[in-house]
């Protein structure tokens, strides 16, 4: 996964989701109003498609999922499930972009810790690699260990179980492309001297979001990593910055 910046609506667009969901608020409470169909009903309207472009220019140029960053995002998703929270419905700040696999996995699941709060993790409100860990022997995602509590990150488990991101092949196979892609460019620094243009072959070998984990997360004691952090460490800041 990695951190999504989320981009400020049109005027017009926001009034409009404004207005759906006025709407829905209004209409909510009789019991044969259908979700659904309020949605299907206004996904093609030129406001929908509207956002639909935005969550795509937010996902990069290969508008990948927002939450396995692997296959291409081509659903517009409810990150608090619609058909749980219809309050939330058409909420800007609400909506993400999906594969069809990771909106089938999800669904209408979403599990709350104690106070209410999600467990599962908004990446465009929050640094995934906080709550999740990379292997790089068998590129699955897995729950972040947390030693300040000497326990796993329950957010982390939260969205492993749901999302099936320490099952998946396919997306095993394309984080392990990248992480080897990323510590043979490190490495050649390290061994033949920086590059003026690091940084941007850094970002676009960084197909998954792995930057993150190499730079905040549990990947920053990578051998590869931890030899340009401390034969560059201008560099390593930069690059940690980048990610702000």
């Amino acid at each position: 996964m990695r951190r999504i910046e989320r981009e400020v609506l049109a005027s017009e667009t926001a009034t409009a989701l404004d207005r759906f969901q006025a709407e829905v608020n209004r209409l909510a409470a009789d019991q044969d109003f259908d979700l659904t169909r309020h949605w299907n009903g206004r996904r093609n309207s030129q406001h929908i498609r509207a956002v639909l472009a935005v969550l795509q220019r937010m996902a990069g140029t290969r508008e990948r999922c927002m939450y396995c960053v692997d296959s291409a995002g081509s659903d517009i998703e409810h990150f608090w499930p619609k058909a749980l929270y219809s309050n939330r419905m058409y909420v800007w700040e609400n909506l993400l972009l999906a594969c069809p696999q990771c909106g089938r996995l999800k669904g209408a699941q979403f599990p709350l810790n104690g106070d209410g709060s999600p467990l599962l993790i908004d990446p465009s409100a929050e640094d995934p690699w906080e709550f999740l860990d990379f292997d790089p022997d068998t590129g699955n995602l897995n729950a972040r260990y947390l030693l300040a509590f000497g326990q796993y990150s329950e957010r982390g488990e939260a969205v492993v179980r749901v999302l099936h991101l320490d099952r998946r092949e396919g997306i095993a196979v394309g984080y392990l492309k990248t992480y080897r892609r990323l510590c043979q460019l490190v490495t050649e620094w390290a061994d033949h001297g920086l590059t003026a243009d690091y940084l941007d072959r850094l970002r676009n070998a960084d197909d998954h979001g792995l930057l993150g984990w190499f730079l905040r997360g549990a990947g920053q004691t990578d051998t590869s990593f931890s030899r340009f952090r401390d034969l560059y460490q201008d560099a390593w800041a930069t690059c940690q910055h980048s990610l702000d």
